[in-house]
């Protein structure tokens, strides 16, 4: 069984849910798995690792700085071991929008780097409207009216496939 390090940035809390998912699916077949979060890896634990995971969620159409700064510095590390990356957004909800070929966000992220993951998994995320501030849940309730999604200011929608979580989970377990 494999030593595995999952690495996550979020936004606002789910991609650490569907990060822990994942862990949950590798342990139950015998990995090893830790999860931490982006900013907190240890070149050590780099190393120490079998095989590294890195989830990332989306605000605005755009990854974290801190993956692409991430991905940047240890690229060579991530291409000596599988390593495997998924993205989180919720305009993967759409299903011509959920896959690593039609997921838009996804494919600009991954031309504007040299790394190439063993795989990639698209996941839906989450509206929270009570939890954002003012000015996100006006931006956020305005591309939703745009995109035909929930503008309800205290919806609270998750669009997460826990299923599509769980047998990206097994994939990455058998590689």
């Amino acid at each position: 069984m494999n030593n595995i390090l999952i690495l996550y940035s979020t936004t606002d809390g789910h991609t650490i849910k569907i990060s822990q998912r994942i862990q949950l699916v590798l342990e139950k077949v015998g990995h090893e798995v830790k999860v931490l979060p982006i900013a907190s890896a240890d070149v050590n634990e780099l190393h120490a690792s079998d095989k590294i995971i890195i989830g990332a969620s989306i605000r605005y159409g755009k990854h974290q700085k801190e993956v692409v700064d991430f991905v940047s510095e240890y690229k060579s590390l991530l291409e000596e071991k599988p390593s495997v990356f998924f993205s989180v957004s919720v305009v993967a909800r759409k299903p011509n929008r959920n896959t690593p070929e039609t997921n838009p966000y996804v494919k600009k992220f991954l031309s504007g780097i040299s790394w190439k993951p063993d795989a990639i998994g698209i996941f839906a995320g989450k509206i929270d409207y009570p939890k954002y501030g003012v000015l996100d849940r006006t931006i956020i309730r305005l591309i939703m009216y745009m995109t035909k999604g929930p503008t309800d200011p205290n919806a609270v929608v998750e669009f997460t496939d826990w299923d599509k979580v769980e047998s990206f989970g097994q994939m990455v377990g058998e590689m």
